[in-house]
């Protein structure tokens, strides 16, 4: 079936039905008409699928979708037509200008967090440049996947873009296609399985991975509007969105009151209750769910009903060892009180096979060992994790876990070694600007890195000496949201670049085409034989060029 599918959409980009623009500009309408007449249905599966409230999908999902359709469309003319480029003086007379052609037969893997914006948003993109799509939405988000496969063909054209559900054996048998681009979010582990996959026809991809964007705070900040827009960056979609603040750098001035007052904008945002709150999503899955649960302190999540007594005290012992465990490594690690650093070389945590750990989407970056001049130990702080200053409560049933704030990580817990991906911030005392810097440089480049810092010294040391997809100066998730701005990461956290014109060129093959009159014959100055003449002539050449 999947091999059907890409035959089908093949003969169709031969036929070359998707190149003219009038085709491109009819089908980015009719994909702008898809998700604005369909608003209730989109807010439906995602409700369904995720827990996510009305706004948050019409916000950050379908309004997004339809204003990058509207921007591409505007603008083909312009990026479809010849750019003129100079040509060598001694090749002179000729010309010479690039470009843009569509690739071919593009697919695009989408995730589950995002299942509109991540499917359809590359999609226009690529059906800007002309391309023939093939579309596999998340099996994790079955409803939304559902919606698409119903949806696709009653907007798009049904022979140049189609839409494949399945798992993982779908997805595979898709791999085996030779795509002429394959373009994938998610996690890393999957994302080297796409890229082994593609390397067998060598095609080319785009890879949008993830990572533990980090988010550094001084005292120069304003600490109630950082907070506000630290928690509204990292809760928005329950934290599972790739972009958000993964943990928070503070220095020792602003720490304990930033997370204080983080709280607080919880609190403004989702209510006393926001286990109750309309604004406030749920976790995807049970597994999922169960991996953030084993990310909070210790003690902080009641064990599943235990099937015996006998059990049940076994897992109270259990509790209670890995409690004095992890106090004891705190204490051993941090040893001098508040003036001292936390850990220490040859306690600090190691890569379990010197690369990197498994990760939220089976991808995501790992922690590398710490120096102990790097972050601070908080006293009272005993567990790795840290000290809960809000939320903390989870409800399995409803895979609800609630907005929690920790202060006084350590780098060495199992909230750190990992991309979170859950409404779990973790806050670290680090001293300064440098330390930070240091601490986020020792580990895989993220997606994004956040600062709130008036110093411009420190804000431009970290443009400078540091590497992300993008950074953002007292603005999460802002550069999400512009058609303007290529989104990507960088090493680890992605390959490649989309929205507006790097989107449209990402899908598209910059061809330079080069012309010269037969008349007047200028190369008959460079044809052999080469004599003493030409030579002296090529001398002369040299010096001018």
């Amino acid at each position: 079936m999947t091999n059907q599918t890409f035959e089908q959409l093949k003969k169709t980009y031969e036929s070359g039905r998707t190149r003219p623009l009038a085709w491109r500009r009819a089908q980015l309408n009719a994909l702008r008409r898809l998700v604005t007449e369909n608003r209730d249905a989109f807010v439906t599966s995602a409700m369904a699928d995720l827990g996510k409230p009305a706004a948050e999908t019409v916000f950050m999902e379908l309004n997004l979708v339809a204003g990058e359709a509207q921007f591409v469309r505007n603008r083909l003319s312009l990026w479809t037509a010849r750019h003129p480029k100079a040509m060598h003086w001694m090749l002179q007379p000729a010309a010479g200008w690039t470009i843009a052609e569509p690739k071919g037969v593009v697919l695009i893997i989408s995730p589950w967090n995002y299942p509109v914006l991540l499917a359809l948003e590359p999609m226009a993109d690529a059906l800007a440049a002309g391309n023939a799509v093939c579309l596999k939405p998340s099996e994790l988000s079955p409803n939304t996947s559902k919606l698409l496969a119903e949806l696709v063909p009653q907007y798009l054209d049904s022979e140049a873009v189609r839409v494949v559900e399945g798992g993982p054996k779908e997805t595979g048998e898709l791999l085996k296609c030779p795509f002429n681009h394959i373009f994938y979010t998610g996690g890393g582990h999957v994302g080297k399985i796409v890229m082994r996959a593609a390397a067998e026809h060598l095609t080319p991809v785009t890879l949008e991975l993830g990572g533990k964007s980090p988010c550094f705070v001084d005292r120069t900040a304003d600490i109630n509007v950082a907070a506000r827009r630290i928690a509204w960056g990292k809760f928005t979609n329950a934290g599972q969105t790739c972009v958000a603040p993964d943990y928070v750098l503070a220095t020792p001035d602003v720490a304990e009151a930033l997370a204080e007052r983080i709280a607080v904008a919880i609190t403004e945002f989702y209510g006393e209750d926001p286990k109750a709150s309309p604004d406030f999503g749920r976790i995807i899955n049970d597994r999922h769910f169960e991996r953030l649960c084993k990310l909070l302190p210790v003690g902080t999540v009641p064990p599943e009903e235990p099937s015996s007594p006998l059990v049940q005290v076994a897992s109270a012992v259990g509790a209670a060892m890995d409690m004095v465990g992890r106090r004891f490594n705190a204490v051993t690690t941090g040893r001098g009180g508040a003036g001292e650093m936390a850990g220490s070389a040859n306690n600090a945590a190691k890569p379990t096979d010197g690369s990197n750990m498994a990760a939220a989407d089976d991808g995501a970056t790992a922690s590398a060992a710490v120096e102990p001049s790097e972050i601070h130990k908080v006293p009272g702080v005993f567990d790795l994790a840290g000290r809960i200053v809000c939320g903390g409560k989870v409800d399995r049933a409803a895979r609800y876990i609630a907005p929690t704030v920790l202060y006084g990580t350590s780098p060495d817990a199992p909230v750190m070694k990992e991309e979170i991906f859950g409404p779990i911030l973790p806050i670290l005392v680090v001293e300064d600007a440098e330390s930070a810097i240091r601490f986020i440089n020792k580990r895989s480049r993220p997606l994004a890195a956040y600062v709130f810092s008036r110093d411009h010294e420190v804000r431009l040391t970290f443009e400078r000496q540091t590497s992300s997809g993008a950074l953002g100066y007292s603005l999460p998730l802002g550069h999400l949201l512009s058609s303007r701005l290529p989104f990507g990461g960088v090493g680890a956290s992605g390959i490649g670049t989309y929205h507006g014109k790097a989107g449209f060129l990402t899908f598209s093959h910059v061809k330079t085409v080069v012309t010269k009159p037969q008349f007047p014959d200028t190369l008959r100055l460079v044809y052999p034989p080469f004599n003493e003449a030409k030579a002296k002539l090529f001398d002369i050449i040299a010096k001018f060029s």
